[in-house]
C-alpha cells in the first residue's frame, strides 16, 4: 500500500463520518500498473476483444494514455459485453465482461474504495473482501451454528439482486463517503455505460452489471447500508433472544433461538428491501428449525429428519458427531456436482483425441481444483462419488476413441491411479480456523 492509501485508511478508520473530497490523485501510474497485473491472465475479453497478453506489450505507453485521460477527465467508459453462464437448475444467468481498460481502472479505484470501506464493513459480512474468502464464511457460520443458541435459520434469496438494485441509491450510499466528484462521475458512467449483446447496445436501468471488477464493491455498499447496519440494530433493539449473521454478497444466512423472532424479522426483512426496490425470493426463502434440539423436536411431532440448507456450495446438515454431540454437516451440493460433471463431460468429448498424458494432465489440475474447495471434514465421501464420475467419463471417453482397441477397467483403473488425485481432507475443522483467526 502506498504512503498515500495509508493515510486514507487511517483516516477512514478515525473519523467513520469523514466525506473524502480528494481521491483521484491516489490514482497513479503505479496503481494503474499494479491493477493490470492483478487482473486474471485467461478472462474473456470484453466488447473491444483485448486480451490482457494482447494488452502487456507496450503497456507503459498504453498506461501513460489512459493516466492523462482519467486526470483530464477525458475518460469514456465501455459498454460491458453480455454473456450467459448456465447456472445450476437450468437457467441462464447473464453477466457483464468489461472491456480490458474499464478492468484496470475499476481495478484501481478498488482498491482505493478499500482503504475507506474496509474500515465500515461489519465482521458478518464476508464476500469479496480482502483477506476474507468463502470458507472463512463457512467456517463463522458452522461456529456460530454449534456455539449459540440456534434453534431456527432463515435462508434468506434476495432476487436477482445485482440486476435490480438501485441505481440512484447507490449513488447516495457511496457519497456518505465519497465526496470527489471525479470519482463519482467515473462510478456513474461505469452504472450508465450499458451493455452490448449481439452487436446491440441496450441501457440497463437498473442494477449493475455482475462480473465486472467493480460490481462486488458496489454491491457491498449497497448492502451494508440496506442490509448489515440495519440488521445489526435490528438485533441489538428488537431480539431477546441469540441472532447470528453470515453475508457473502448477497446469500444471506440468518439463525435464531426463537421462531417468533425469526418470522418478526422476516417481515421486516421484506419491508426494508423494499424501500430500496429489492425483494426476497419467494420460492428461495424459507425458515427452517434447525440446531442441537431440531432433531428430537420433529421426531417428538413425528415430522421426519430435519430440514437442510444450501449456502456457498455446501448443503448444511443438522446432524451428529462421532459421540452424539450435535454438529454441522457439510456436503457438496449435489446439482453442483452434477453441474461440474456435466462440464467435463463436454469438455473430455472435446479432448477425445488428444495424447493419454495431456488428458491426464488437464484431469487432475480440474480434480485437484475441486478437492481444494470441497475437501472440508466430513465431505470425503462426496469426493469419492465425484473421484468415480469422473473417471467413468473419461473411461467412457476412451472407449469411443476406437472401436477396435478399448481400453479395459483395469487399464483406466492404472491411469486415474497416476493421475486423478484420492479425496483428503484440505481444510481444518471450522472451530479450528475460526478461532485461530479471531481469537478471544
Amino acid at each position: 500500500m502506498s504512503q498515500g492509501l495509508a493515510g486514507v485508511q487511517k483516516a477512514a478508520r478515525e473519523n467513520k463520518e469523514m466525506k473524502f473530497t480528494a481521491l483521484l490523485h491516489h490514482l497513479t501510474m503505479e496503481l494503474l500498473r499494479e491493477s493490470f497485473y492483478a487482473l486474471k491472465r485467461k478472462a474473456a475479453p470484453g466488447v473491444d476483444g483485448v486480451t490482457w497478453q494482447e494488452y502487456e506489450p507496450g503497456l507503459e505507453d498504453r498506461l501513460v494514455d489512459r493516466h492523462g485521460r482519467l486526470h483530464r477527465g477525458a475518460f469514456r467508459a465501455t459498454p460491458s459485453r453480455r454473456v450467459y453462464i448456465e447456472k445450476e437448475d437450468g437457467r441462464q444467468r447473464p453477466l457483464g465482461v468489461a472491456a480490458l481498460e474499464d478492468k484496470i481502472v475499476q481495478q484501481a479505484v478498488v482498491t482505493i474504495l478499500n482503504q475507506i470501506y474496509e474500515e465500515d464493513f461489519l465482521g458478518f459480512s464476508y464476500g469479496f473482501r480482502p483477506g476474507r474468502s468463502q470458507h472463512d464464511a463457512l467456517d463463522a457460520l458452522s461456529y456460530a451454528l454449534r456455539k449459540k443458541k440456534v434453534n431456527y435459520v432463515l435462508d434468506a434469496d434476495i432476487r436477482g439482486f445485482f440486476d435490480n438494485l438501485d441505481k440512484n441509491w447507490l449513488v447516495k450510499f457511496v457519497e456518505h463517503r465519497v465526496a470527489d466528484p471525479r470519482i463519482l462521475r467515473l462510478i456513474q458512467k461505469w452504472l450508465t455505460a450499458g451493455v452490448m449483446e449481439e452487436g446491440e447496445w441496450s441501457e440497463t436501468k437498473t442494477g449493475t452489471p455482475q462480473g465486472s471488477v467493480i460490481s462486488p464493491m458496489l454491491a457491498n455498499i449497497y448492502l451494508h447500508y440496506v442490509f448489515d447496519l440495519w440488521v445489526d440494530v435490528w438485533r441489538k433493539k428488537n431480539a431477546q433472544g441469540d441472532v447470528v449473521v453470515v453475508r457473502y454478497a448477497d446469500d444471506t444466512i440468518l439463525g435464531f433461538q426463537y421462531q417468533a423472532e425469526a418470522d418478526r424479522f422476516l417481515e421486516n426483512f421484506r419491508e426494508r428491501l423494499g424501500k430500496f426496490g429489492l425483494e426476497l425470493h419467494p420460492d428461495k426463502t424459507r425458515r427452517i428449525e434447525f440446531g442441537r434440539f431440531a432433531e428430537q423436536n420433529r421426531e417428538r411431532r413425528g415430522e421426519g429428519k430435519p430440514e437442510t440448507f444450501d449456502f456457498l456450495g455446501f448443503t448444511h446438515i443438522s446432524g451428529k458427531n462421532g459421540i452424539g454431540r450435535f454438529t454441522v454437516r457439510r456436503k457438496t451440493i449435489r446439482t453442483r456436482m452434477r453441474t461440474k460433471l456435466r462440464q467435463i463431460k463436454q469438455q473430455l468429448r472435446e479432448r477425445m483425441h488428444d495424447p493419454l498424458p495431456q488428458t491426464g494432465k488437464w484431469l487432475k489440475s480440474v480434480v485437484q481444483g475441486y478437492f481444494n474447495y470441497y475437501a472440508v471434514p466430513g465431505n470425503l465421501d462426496s469426493l469419492g462419488v465425484f473421484r468415480e464420475q469422473v473417471l467413468g467419463c473419461w473411461w467412457r471417453t476412451l472407449r469411443r476413441r476406437s472401436q477396435k482397441r478399448r481400453p479395459t477397467w483395469a487399464s483406466i483403473l492404472a491411469l486415474a491411479a497416476h493421475w486423478l488425485p484420492q479425496p483428503r481432507v484440505l481444510h481444518p475443522y471450522p472451530h479450528a480456523r475460526f478461532a485461530a483467526s479471531h481469537p478471544r
